[in-house]
């Protein structure tokens, strides 16, 4: 199964609050994001990897290039994009048919959890799967509604649910004309291409997790250190 990774976007929250690096080459417990999310989709046996970056921060684009010298299975991107749906649009340009994952590159999650996430998706018969967590520390998430057997019936920004959105996405190839829709219509927002998944008729399953991080802020870091380092 291929894997690809959104890394497209500025950081500039962790900037203004003293963090140095760019956003991917933060470290979490001495692994930088970017590697750590490298790692975990090897060790899932991962057929190739789709990594886009923008063009303003060049430590990230020199050291995803040495990345996908040492590894072919890495493809790499780099282009500045308006929002996070659109890098998801350069990545389909590349990206072949099948069951992908697409993740953000700050998502910070239980290894065994996404394993086993990984392992539900493939079997699925289903359009799509994404991964939810009851865990909200975020300034605006993303709330879905589901089902009682967690068949996804939409996403909402000011409607509390139970679980919102991990910023992990189980997809396939049926998800290559929504986003060509979407970008043809003048969308934006990862939030809003999902909306038009399920507008469209995709049958789509929330995943629970446990526990997923965004990190957005520098007290982020320590919070993600700490959950890990709790995680058995």
């Amino acid at each position: 199964m291929n894997f690809a990774i959104l890394a497209a976007g500025e950081g500039s929250r962790l900037a203004q609050e003293g963090v140095e690096l760019p956003k991917p080459m933060v470290k979490i417990q001495g692994e930088a994001m970017i590697d750590r999310l490298i790692r975990i989709f090897n060790e899932c046996r991962a057929t190739d990897i789709y990594i886009i970056t923008n063009n303003l921060t060049p430590i990230t684009q020199n050291y995803l290039r040495e990345l996908q010298e040492a590894d072919e299975k890495i493809h790499v991107i780099v282009k500045t994009t308006p929002s996070s749906m659109h890098s998801f649009y350069e990545l389909r340009q590349i990206m072949g048919d099948g069951k992908f994952c697409l993740t953000t590159v700050d998502t910070i999650f239980r290894e065994d959890e996404f394993r086993q996430y990984i392992e539900a998706w493939q079997q699925s018969d289903e359009d799509g799967m994404m991964a939810v967590t009851d865990y909200i520390d975020d300034e605006k998430p993303l709330y879905i509604s589901t089902t009682p057997n967690n068949v996804i019936t939409g996403f909402h920004d000011s409607e509390p649910q139970r679980y919102i959105s991990g910023g992990i996405y189980g997809l396939d190839e049926k998800s290559f004309p929504v986003i060509d829709k979407c970008i043809l219509e003048g969308q934006s927002r990862m939030r809003n291409f999902q909306r038009q998944l399920v507008k469209d008729g995709l049958k789509l399953r929330a995943y629970p997790f446990s526990k997923i991080l965004d990190v957005d802020h520098a007290s982020d870091i320590c919070k993600a250190e700490e959950f890990l380092s709790h995680t058995p």
